[in-house]
C-alpha cells in the first residue's frame, strides 16, 4: 500500500463516520496530507495496514509524520497529532451539544448512546488502552470485589495530589477537568483534547458539563463537571444535584469524591461528579442492621455490610432524603471519638470529616449511600489513619476515592510485572520479587499449597483480600465488636 492509498482509505473512513460528504473528499485528503508533513504519495508503506481499522490507519499516519520530522517541526507528540486526525470524525462542540439535547427529548438512553458512541469513535475514549487493563473479581465476605490493574495510566502519589489541590499556578487549562480543554491541542506534558466534547446538563437550576472519561474504569464512565473552576465540595446542595441527575438519567448511578485531601480523589480543585452504567459491589451489599433517623420516616435506613462505614437511605421523597442526609452529615462533621482515633476538627479548627456520597435509583426509589470519611493523620500513620496502612501499600497506596469505595480497586501498572515475580517466588523459581512483597508472599506460602496449576488464581485471590483490607483501613468504624459499638454511638448522636 502507498501513502496515497492510506490517506484515501482514512478519508473514506471519515466520510463514512462523520458529517463530511463525498464532495469533501479532496479537502479532507489535503488536510490529512498537510498534517503528516506532505510526504511522497508514491512511497510504499513498510507493512500492510488495515483499510477498515481506523485506529491502525491513524497510527500509521502518525508514524509517517514522526519519521519525516513533521512532529518535531510542529513541536507535537504522537498523541497530539492522533487527536487532530480523529477530530475529523467529530462535529463542532455546539453541534454535538445540540444533538445530545435533541436525543434527550427522545429519551435519556438515546442521548447517552449517541454521545458515548461518538466519544469512542473519535478515540477520545481510549478503547485500546482500556482493553489492556487486567480485570478480575475476587470473592470475599462482602461479596465479589472488582480488581483492575490499570495499565493505561500511571500511579498517583497522595502527597502530590494534595499539593495540586492547593496549587495557584496558572497552567492552561488549569486541570484535566477544566472546560477550556475542549479543542485544546495539548502539549508535551498535557493530554491532547482536540477531539474532546462536553454537553450541557442542568442540575438543580445550574448548568454543568457532561463528558465521558478517556480512561474509563467501568461501563459508560462519565464525569459531570462544574462549568467554572471551584474546589470540590460535598453538601446537601450537591446531593440535590446528584438526585436531579438520576432523575434525568435513571440508568446511571452518580457519586462524588470526598472534598478533603487523603480521602478525596485526584483532582480536588475542580468540582465534579462521576457517573456511569455499572452496579458496583457496594450497591449489591445488603444492610447489616436497620437504623432510624429521628423525626424522618424513610422507607429504609441502615448500615451497609461493607468494610467501610456506609449509611444507606432509601425513599421516593427527595426532601425527606435530603433532610436525613443533612442531619447525618452535620452530625458527622462534628463527631469525635478519641478511643477510635476519630476527630472532627483539630486545634486549628481544620475540618477533618466529610462523606463520599453515591446516589442511584431503583425504579421510583432513590438510594443514597453516605460513606463516612476522616482524613486525620498520626505519628503511626502519617499517610492517614483511615488510609491504606503501610502493610498493604505494596498493593495500593493511592487515595481511596469514589470508585475504590464502591468496590473496584484501581491498582498501579507496576503490579502486572511484580505479581509475576511473586508467582515465581511462590513456586521457588528464579525471580526478581520486590522486597515490599516478601512478607506477603511468605504469608501466602505459609497458608496454602501453591502449585503451577493454581498459582495465578492464588495470587489474584490474595490481591483481592489485600484490597478488602485496604477498604477496612479506610473504614472509620471497623467491622468488629468495638467498631459496631462505635457506629451505634454515632447513630445515636444524630
Amino acid at each position: 500500500m502507498t501513502i496515497e492509498k492510506l490517506i484515501q482509505s482514512f478519508v473514506a473512513a471519515i466520510i463514512a463516520g462523520s458529517d463530511y460528504e463525498k464532495f469533501d473528499n479532496t479537502y479532507l485528503f489535503n488536510q490529512i496530507l498537510g498534517w503528516i508533513g506532505n510526504p511522497d504519495l508514491t512511497e510504499a508503506l513498510e507493512s500492510d495496514v488495515s483499510q477498515v481499522d481506523t485506529l491502525e490507519m491513524m497510527d500509521t499516519l502518525v508514524t509517517i509524520a514522526e519519521k519525516n520530522g513533521s512532529l518535531d517541526q510542529r513541536q507535537m507528540n504522537r498523541d497530539m497529532l492522533g487527536a487532530q486526525l480523529m477530530n475529523f470524525f467529530v462535529p463542532r462542540p455546539s453541534v454535538v451539544n445540540h444533538r445530545f439535547q435533541q436525543y434527550l427529548i427522545e429519551g435519556p438512553q438515546a442521548a447517552t448512546n449517541y454521545f458515548y458512541q461518538l466519544s469512542q469513535k473519535s478515540n477520545y475514549i481510549k478503547t485500546r488502552e482500556i482493553a489492556k487493563n487486567d480485570s478480575f473479581d475476587v470473592t470475599t465476605p462482602y461479596g465479589d470485589l472488582e480488581i483492575t490493574i490499570n495499565l493505561s495510566k500511571p500511579e498517583k502519589d497522595p502527597k502530590k495530589i494534595a499539593l495540586a489541590g492547593k496549587s495557584t499556578s496558572k497552567q492552561y487549562p488549569s486541570t484535566a477537568l477544566d472546560m477550556n480543554n475542549v479543542g485544546f491541542w495539548g502539549s508535551q506534558n498535557q493530554a491532547a483534547r482536540v477531539n474532546h466534547r462536553v454537553v450541557d446538563v442542568v442540575l438543580d437550576g445550574e448548568t454543568w458539563g457532561l463528558q465521558y472519561s478517556p480512561y474509563a474504569y467501568f461501563a459508560e464512565h462519565c464525569i459531570v463537571l462544574a462549568k467554572t473552576a471551584r474546589p470540590m465540595k460535598v453538601d446537601v446542595k450537591h446531593l440535590k444535584q446528584l438526585m436531579d441527575f438520576v432523575d434525568q438519567f435513571p440508568d446511571y448511578f452518580i457519586g462524588s469524591n470526598a472534598d478533603l485531601p487523603i480521602v478525596g480523589g485526584s483532582i480536588l480543585s475542580h468540582d465534579h461528579f462521576q457517573a456511569g452504567k455499572h452496579t458496583f459491589p457496594m450497591a449489591k451489599a445488603s444492610l447489616r442492621e436497620l437504623i432510624t433517623i429521628p423525626g424522618i420516616d424513610l422507607e429504609s435506613a441502615g448500615i451497609v455490610n461493607w468494610p467501610m462505614s456506609v449509611i444507606r437511605l432509601m425513599d421516593q421523597d427527595q426532601d425527606k432524603l435530603l433532610l436525613a442526609s443533612e442531619k447525618i452529615m452535620q452530625a458527622w462533621n462534628n463527631y469525635s471519638d478519641s478511643a477510635l482515633s476519630i476527630q472532627a476538627t483539630d486545634a486549628q479548627q481544620t475540618r477533618h470529616h466529610t462523606v463520599t456520597p453515591v446516589v442511584r435509583k431503583e425504579h421510583a426509589t432513590y438510594v443514597v449511600d453516605l460513606v463516612l470519611r476522616d482524613n486525620n493523620t498520626s505519628i503511626e500513620f502519617p499517610d492517614g489513619i483511615f488510609h491504606p496502612h503501610p502493610d498493604v501499600q505494596h498493593i495500593k497506596k493511592e487515595n481511596i476515592g469514589l470508585i475504590e469505595v464502591m468496590g473496584r480497586a484501581i491498582l498501579p501498572p507496576r503490579l502486572k510485572r511484580e505479581l509475576q515475580d511473586v508467582e515465581q517466588y511462590l513456586l521457588d523459581q528464579p525471580n526478581d520479587i520486590q522486597a515490599m512483597h516478601l512478607a506477603w508472599a511468605d504469608q501466602i506460602k505459609d497458608n496454602q499449597v501453591v502449585t503451577p496449576e493454581n498459582v495465578h488464581a492464588v495470587v489474584k485471590d490474595a490481591v483481592g483480600h489485600v484490597y478488602m483490607q485496604v477498604l477496612a483501613d479506610a473504614g472509620v468504624f471497623k467491622d468488629d465488636t468495638t467498631g459496631h459499638a462505635g457506629f451505634k454511638q454515632f447513630i445515636a448522636s444524630i
